[in-house]
């Protein structure tokens, strides 16, 4: 039987040595030239203690491998550092641009719901319910705290934040209800929602927090972390596209508009080798869309939201990586030029659910591929991740949050003093800090530490919820005397000096 070296096994600096309940049992074992200390030989790395109150027949051997995981050589750094203690420019694929939207969303002006979205009075004045007229007579007589509020505007985390998945965090639906006009003004303060959640059409996803929060949100004011990728479309025709329930990405993509449009279902059921511990369902089968994908190029990956199945997304990911220019059942003889672009949809390594400690992420999904691509390649894998913290999401942002001041107050323009609110430190806060935004931390969500985070402290403060940091923020742009209610009894005109805003 043939001896090893120590460095045949990838060896390194030892730790301190197990001990054995009795070090007479180990018989010596020892590497070729490894030199014995007490029970253990150097070289042999091992700082796991085994339990002690056995029936003492077990011989313990030292082992020749480190017990320490060796994934950490292998994982790719954060886009953007994780720390602000250590602040750097982000390094998305080394350097590689992030596209997003360049047309501005269709504007549609009105300070009024209507029921079928249309003025029932073509050419002539909108009707104003009285409570509209009476918080117009409100702002007349406040015009240095109405100023205040157009000019400043909140952006708001969901998950952890508003919400716990399904779940209502209950000063999340009052605070909507402050910015939406329920303070002593009746206006609307600027406000979007900007997550790192994903997986649905944004319409879907909207309809579906509506009916959470019990206020209506428009896909106007809504930001998911794949929502700015829709500018891929334009430079990719065939991308497979990863994550979600069921078929909900595919549409997701189709919505956005890719032309043609993988899923892993796709593949698995034109080949279910290549994936041989999946159970595919007839139902599955049914609604796949099979093809012979040795004749189609795939040209790039989306990670549009989390993987619902690591084992066959994570294959199917890799052998494309590998392939020939996204040909399945190849492989490339030089796989760092001939591999297409993947991209994630955001990094987040914890999500806050119904679940009392915080569940694993996509950037959990894309760590365990990093390390893979690297075992089997011996190359860096070449990545971009949208969603927070990256500048791309940020400046998306700006478009959205302008062109929802021209909607509630026909002026497009970005409001001065912005507050990006989240329970995420690594991802709402560092990019906001990063950004030039005031952050609030809270603690209803991933955030669970002392008076704020040590590496990525909020600039604003940490909060007990929401609604503390809501509050705070007013009180600071509009005064602490501010009252969040609206009185519909008052009459402006029998109340102050102003000019009604009644002709």
């Amino acid at each position: 039987m043939p001896a090893f070296e120590d460095s045949d096994f990838g060896v390194q600096t030892p730790l301190s040595p197990v001990k054995s309940r009795d070090s007479n049992r180990l018989g010596r074992v020892t590497s070729r030239g490894s030199q014995v200390v007490g029970s253990q030989p150097v070289g042999s790395v091992g700082s796991i203690t085994i339990p002690t109150d056995g029936p003492g027949n077990a011989v313990e051997v030292p082992a020749t491998r480190s017990s320490i995981s060796e994934a950490s050589q292998y994982m790719h750094s954060l886009s953007l550092s994780p720390s602000m203690k250590d602040r750097r420019g982000s390094r998305n694929s080394f350097g590689a641009s992030l596209p997003i939207p360049r047309s501005k969303r269709q504007s549609r002006l009105s300070s009024v719901n209507y029921p079928d979205g249309v003025p029932q009075r073509p050419g002539m004045p909108p009707i104003q319910p009285s409570r509209d007229i009476i918080a117009a007579q409100l702002q007349d007589l406040s015009s240095e705290k109405v100023r205040a509020a157009k000019d400043m505007a909140f952006v708001f985390d969901i998950d952890g934040v508003l919400v716990h998945g399904d779940r209502l965090i209950p000063e999340g639906k009052r605070v909507l209800e402050i910015l939406n006009g329920d303070n002593e003004l009746g206006i609307k303060i600027p406000h979007i929602f900007l997550t790192n959640g994903s997986g649905k059409p944004e319409i879907a996803r909207c309809a579906q927090l509506s009916k959470i929060l019990s206020t209506q949100i428009s896909t106007d004011q809504f930001i998911q972390s794949h929502t700015p990728m829709r500018a891929l479309a334009e430079y990719y025709k065939t991308v497979l596209v990863v994550g979600g329930e069921g078929y909900k990405c595919r549409e997701v993509a189709e919505q956005y508009g890719f032309q043609d449009i993988v899923v892993p279902n796709d593949i698995v059921a034109s080949d279910p080798s290549i994936a041989p511990y999946r159970v595919f369902t007839d139902e599955e089968r049914a609604t796949s869309r099979p093809r012979d994908f040795s004749k189609t190029n795939i040209d790039a990956i989306m990670v549009f939201s989390d993987s619902r199945d690591y084992a066959t997304d994570m294959q199917i990911i890799i052998d494309l990586l590998r392939s020939e220019n996204g040909r399945l059942g190849t492989l490339a003889k030089d796989p760092e030029s001939q591999r297409i672009p993947i991209y994630f949809s955001q990094g987040d390594m914890l999500c806050p659910t119904e679940h009392p400690i915080p569940r694993m992420s996509q950037g959990t999904f894309r760590i365990g591929l990093e390390a893979m691509y690297k075992a089997l390649t011996g190359a860096d894998l070449e990545r971009v991740v949208y969603g927070k913290p990256e500048l791309a999401t940020y400046k998306y942002a700006d478009e959205v949050i302008a062109s929802w001041m021209e909607q509630i107050h026909n002026d497009e323009r970005l409001p001065s003093n912005i507050y990006m609110i989240g329970d995420n430190p690594a991802s709402d806060i560092i990019g906001g800090n990063m950004y030039g935004w005031n952050t609030c931390l809270v603690r209803t969500g991933v955030f669970q530490g002392g008076d704020n985070d040590e590496e990525n402290p909020a600039s604003f403060g940490v909060f007990r919820n929401v609604l503390d940091a809501v509050q705070t923020a007013i009180r600071k742009e509009l005064g602490e005397d501010f009252k969040f209610g609206f009185d519909e009894s008052i009459n402006p005109v029998l109340n102050g000096n102003g000019i009604s805003a009644v002709e």
